[in-house]
């Protein structure tokens, strides 16, 4: 058996699964869900403005139907990207399409979870049979949309109900105790984004928005940007950039050197977290990827404002530039000025790699 998973370039591990295939379920979710959202958003509200001017506005009207369309083919997007990142075979790419499309329809509003978890197995399976038979344009499609489709009949709706609830709970909760939560659900995202799993996938499969998902951003945000100020000593502008709107997963590999660095980041999320629950009232109102991907592409920052249609004042905005940008550098520069004072950080711990 083990030869046989080896000659299928199956390999059941944690890097597999939990890392590789959830990090591409994070970017088909962003290339449909997330990309189609922010154009159809843009296409309404320009369309909105420009009303009076028809030629404009029938572009608009376009925006909105592109953004439509892609939003719509969410789970076919995640599962054939963790096929990619299982490197399976062409037809069992193509056919976990069909499979995405199922798990996600019947995992309702924990699909993104449910088709992980499906799509994982049914791209398993596929990769076993694929090639092994004379009629392989037949078996292998039908072995991979078959288990995909039974498991999403059987499994889904029950994985959707039990990742509601999850992020019902830590909804609820965070309503009920902002500052607790506040702190953990900050400090836990956080991290996720820097480890290289996937805090948008993590954030989307548990439906994470409201203050729980203000408290998530502000996590993200504490980490990239509190990343990229305490290594501009090392990386300059360049890391500045690459870390601040790309991600703090960079530091990955000098994290595994070096443990310590990554307090401060942690830390400012600590701080940051509580102070958009408890003062700010932080809230994600767009969807639930955003809330797990920081200032990554201004993600984070759009699913806040999305739902404020106009009605933000001076002090939401006040609240979204400190929790995002100024109160994570001014953080991390001084705690990374005492940790380097304290021989805790030295000259290049924080190098990124050529």
């Amino acid at each position: 058996m083990r030869a046989f998973l080896k000659r299928k370039n199956i390999h059941i591990s944690w890097k597999a699964y939990g890392i590789d295939a959830m990090s591409a379920m994070a970017q088909g979710l962003f290339a449909s869900l997330l990309i189609g959202t922010i154009i159809k958003t843009l296409g309404q509200q320009a369309g909105n403005a420009v009303a009076d001017i028809s030629w404009l506005k029938q572009i608009c009207d376009w925006l909105v139907d592109i953004g439509t369309f892609a939003s719509a083919v969410a789970g076919p997007a995640m599962a054939v990207s963790i096929a990619v990142a299982l490197k399976a075979p062409p037809l069992v790419v193509f056919s976990a399409a069909a499979v995405g499309q199922a798990a996600n329809d019947m995992g309702k509003a924990g699909g993104p979870l449910a088709v992980l978890l499906i799509a994982i197995v049914a791209v398993e399976f596929g990769k076993a049979v694929s090639k092994e038979t004379k009629i392989d344009i037949l078996i292998t499609p039908f072995v991979t949309v078959v288990i995909g489709g039974l498991l999403s009949i059987w499994t889904a709706p029950h994985i959707g109900w039990a990742a509601s609830k999850v992020g019902d709970f830590t909804k609820w909760a965070t309503e009920q105790q902002p500052f607790i939560m506040g702190i953990i659900v900050s400090v836990v995202i956080g991290m996720a984004l820097t480890l290289p799993i996937s805090s948008a996938a993590i954030c989307a499969s548990f439906g994470l928005t409201g203050l729980a998902g203000g408290a998530a951003v502000a996590g993200c945000c504490a980490q990239m940007i509190g990343f990229a100020v305490l290594s501009y000593k090392e990386n300059k502008v360049g890391g500045l950039v690459s870390q601040g709107i790309g991600t703090s997963m960079l530091q990955m590999g000098n994290i595994a050197k070096k443990p310590i660095i990554w307090l401060p980041p942690i830390i400012a999320s600590a701080i940051t977290g509580p102070i958009a629950t408890c003062i700010f009232r932080l809230e994600m109102n767009g969807l639930p990827i955003s809330s797990g991907m920081g200032t990554c592409g201004f993600v984070g920052q759009i699913g806040v404002i999305t739902g404020w249609n106009g009605s933000a004042d001076w002090f939401d905005w006040l609240g979204l530039v400190l929790i995002s940008f100024i109160l994570p550098a001014i953080l991390c520069f001084v705690l990374g000025r005492i940790f380097r004072a304290s021989g805790l950080i030295k000259d290049g711990d924080l190098k990124l790699a050529e």
